[in-house]
């Protein structure tokens, strides 16, 4: 799928049908990567979250991809500087009430399947799973010890999206806009408002630890880790891209994402996700088409997390990540690809966990 492109198409525009054809390969490789989590954590490496950007595609037919991101929170950040878990337990010790969080290790498993109509139309299903395994100290004071930690494991699916893109604004299919919905399909909730019982579907509690040794609903792991958020998103996204150079293709897009309706809506037990922004820049150089770097910078900004049963001081803030990869032709119509994300810069509200680096790989199959 990936072609060589001329100097002369490269500088003065390629046909329609490769413009389309390398537009998607480019965009879709780079902003599949939107298919992680972004309900894991505040702003933990979101910017490579399940927007569903990868919702492009170069020809009529059908598209399969499978992805898998991996994303370790394993340091306590507070604004732009990392702080030792006994820091935060001395809050604790000083007659405070703060969470000391130890570990959230995240891996999602996501299938795409997109179908194209024609060159301006594309649309995309992406079902998730989820696993996570969460430790924390709860709100320990110091010295902090083993016998502390209390542990949840997440396993189950997450929350379907379903992605439109439009890019048939211009003649080289080089602009686009997305319109999305996010399913409340994974299991979620919390306590409810009188602390007797649970509200949602399903969530999960502890399974080890003094907290687990609570009675229900004083076991179960918090409502913004379940593996799903009970709330409808809306996303709205646009894009584009341009060849500035013989070997190399620049890009930038955007989306937003909120919830416009949330299951969890009752005084005493509620919750609405933070909203999200991503927008996102980079080169891709494509001197051999069978072996494509890229670099990106991802930007996200969160805001808080909102109701009862949310972490409204530890659950907003920005993040700058730069993101080298890497996009190969493994077989006719299969293309193979990865990338690590380095963070630059974070500005986080309260405390929270956050990972040294994150990590996404896939596969694509046209037919």
């Amino acid at each position: 799928m990936l072609q060589h492109s001329t100097r002369r198409e490269h500088l003065h525009g390629a046909t329609p049908c490769r413009r389309i054809h390398r537009l998607a390969i480019f965009v879709s490789s780079i902003l599949m990567l939107h298919a992680g989590a972004v309900q894991a954590c505040a702003t933990c490496g979101c910017s490579l979250s399940a927007d569903a950007a990868m919702g492009f595609s170069s020809t009529t037919g059908w598209q399969i991809t499978f992805q898998f991101d991996t994303i370790d929170q394993n340091q306590l950040r507070f604004g732009r500087h990392s702080v030792s878990f006994p820091e935060v337990a001395q809050i604790n010790n000083d007659g405070g009430d703060q969470e000391v969080e130890k570990q959230t290790n995240n891996h999602y498993y996501t299938l795409g399947i997109s179908y194209s109509p024609n060159a301006d139309w594309n649309f995309r299903v992406l079902l998730p799973w989820v696993y996570r395994n969460h430790t924390t100290y709860g709100d320990s004071p110091n010295p902090l010890t083993p016998d502390l930690i209390s542990g949840a494991y997440v396993d189950d699916f997450g929350d379907m999206r379903l992605i439109a893109s439009y890019q048939g604004f211009l003649p080289t299919h080089n602009l686009g806009v997305q319109l999305g919905i996010k399913f409340p399909t994974g299991n979620y909730g919390g306590p409810n408002a009188d602390d007797t019982g649970v509200v949602g579907r399903h969530p999960v509690a502890f399974s080890y630890g003094p907290i687990s040794t609570n009675p229900s609903p004083d076991n179960l792991l918090d409502t913004s880790l379940q593996p799903g958020t009970g709330s409808t998103d809306l996303v709205v996204g646009a894009y584009y891209y341009q060849a500035v150079s013989q070997n190399f293709d620049a890009f930038i897009s955007g989306q937003y994402q909120f919830a416009a309706w949330h299951l969890l809506d009752q005084p005493g037990q509620d919750f609405r996700p933070g909203n999200l922004v991503n927008v996102s820049f980079g080169l891709r150089y494509e001197e051999n088409p069978h072996m494509v770097p890229q670099l990106q910078v991802n930007f996200t900004h969160k805001s808080h997390d909102q109701g009862t049963l949310a972490d409204t001081t530890d659950s907003a803030g920005t993040v700058v990540y730069l993101s080298p990869g890497v996009t190969a032709m493994v077989a006719p119509n299969m293309h193979a690809y990865g990338f690590v994300q380095l963070p630059v810069y974070s500005n986080l509200q309260g405390y929270q966990l956050f990972p040294r680096w994150t990590a996404s790989v896939g596969i694509s199959y046209a037919f």
